[in-house]
């Protein structure tokens, strides 16, 4: 038998105990991704007394601009014991924690369907907010107590797993990285030997256009004189509206990390889409680089899972030449911080807008290490990557998992 709906607001209450004498000294944030965040807000000046304390387990939201957002920000205390936040969020707790866990609550929270229910009531005012009484009017499936344990265990038993694949990622992110620096920044790659290059005599020429030693038979050359393929593409004829769910992936700068692919709010379009941006077809091992706006010189491999694939006008395909064996090397180099620097550099020079142009990166130098060189270091990342990607497509699937447990909750039964 399913369970009657009960009303959110006869299970909670508002809590607004302020920062009397400023006792608490931690500030926090609220994001869309209904997460706390470390506060970015300028408090020069400002009366930190009025400032609300949430304590463990307690919650905060905002119900301004919900309709905007498509999301109601709201998430849970639970990794301190307690924090200050702007006065402007209202902040709540259960009132029977023996009835209703909050544990089991914020899953309602995270629902879809939760925030597109907000939505639909949010029409206060030209910003689309959510009124208080109207998201206590809201309702949800309470079980009973032990079954609400069981459900938060399998829900928190996806989400540690999802939490240890992207801690491996970022170990391999920064394997890779401490790998480059070795071999291309310190040069101590192996030597014929097997030994660390320069602290074993390897012979170094000086550079005058880098104005700097490089190993002996090493060059500076353009991505240009590199690469097979350097160019951006273009947005399907109406925008958003004309994407679908499944066909061809739409590369966007939203799913282009450094070295992560993400495949939120992944784009597809159709066949005949897909022909029009025939030109920028994605292939292997081509490198993304996003080129404009606040995510610039963002850069990561396609992933094999997104092929066949496009890219619209804010991310850059770099193809490298294979008989070269720079794929891995390239996507390295333009992670690395020198780097990136140079390439923000680039983006901020001559312009109100953040922007990266296909002569800038086509006239951009690197070191062209030796053939032998390319090719262990190519095999050596390959492994790594790979299995980041692995890891990559576990936490897709995961979140699939983690999504079908949040959409069952409307269906319980007691």
């Amino acid at each position: 038998m399913k369970l009657n709906y009960k009303k959110i607001g006869d299970h909670i209450r508002l809590v607004d105990e302020r920062n009397t004498g400023l006792k608490v000294k931690s500030l926090l944030g609220l994001s869309i991704s209904k997460q706390f965040i470390p506060s970015v807000a300028n408090i020069i000046g400002t009366d930190m007394e009025n400032y609300k304390i949430i304590r463990k387990n307690q919650f905060a939201c905002s119900t301004m601009q919900v309709r905007r957002d498509k999301k109601m920000p709201v998430a849970l205390l639970q990794e301190v014991d307690e924090a200050i936040i702007s006065a402007a969020y209202p902040v709540f707790e259960i009132k029977d924690n023996k009835e209703l866990l909050p544990e089991y609550l914020m899953m309602w929270f995270s629902r879809v369907e939760f925030d597109r229910e907000a939505c639909f009531y949010a029409i206060g005012g030209v910003r689309g907010s959510l009124e208080w009484e109207d998201f206590c009017d809201m309702k949800l499936p309470i079980p009973k107590p032990d079954k609400q344990k069981k459900i938060v265990k399998e829900y928190n038993t996806i989400v540690n797993r999802i939490t240890l694949n992207n801690q491996l990622i970022q170990k391999l992110e920064e394997t890779a990285q401490a790998i480059y620096k070795q071999w291309f920044v310190d040069f101590e790659f192996p030597d014929e030997e097997g030994k660390p290059y320069k602290s074993n005599g390897g012979k170094l020429d000086w550079n005058e256009e880098l104005g700097k030693e490089i190993p002996k038979g090493w060059e500076v050359k353009s991505l240009k004189s590199l690469c097979s393929k350097i160019g951006s593409g273009a947005t399907p004829k109406g925008g958003k509206e004309s994407y679908h769910k499944t066909g061809v992936s739409l590369v966007r700068s939203m799913n282009v990390h450094d070295y992560i692919f993400s495949t939120e709010d992944l784009a597809f379009i159709n066949d005949k889409q897909a022909k029009a941006l025939e030109t920028v077809s994605l292939v292997k091992h081509d490198i993304l680089l996003n080129i404009t706006g606040v995510s610039v010189a963002r850069c990561c491999m396609v992933p094999e899972f997104v092929l066949p694939g496009r890219v619209n006008q804010h991310v850059m395909i770099i193809r490298p030449r294979e008989e070269y064996h720079l794929s891995h090397y390239l996507l390295c180099l333009l992670c690395y911080s020198d780097s990136k620097s140079k390439l923000l550099g680039i983006s901020q020079s001559g312009s109100t807008r953040e922007a990266i142009t296909k002569m800038e990166i086509e006239e951009f130098k690197v070191i062209k290490p030796e053939k032998l060189t390319l090719k262990s270091f190519d095999q050596k990342l390959k492994v790594l990557l790979r299995t980041i990607e692995v890891e990559i497509q576990n936490n897709i699937r995961l979140n699939e998992l983690q999504n079908l447990l949040l959409s069952k909750l409307a269906t319980l039964e007691n």
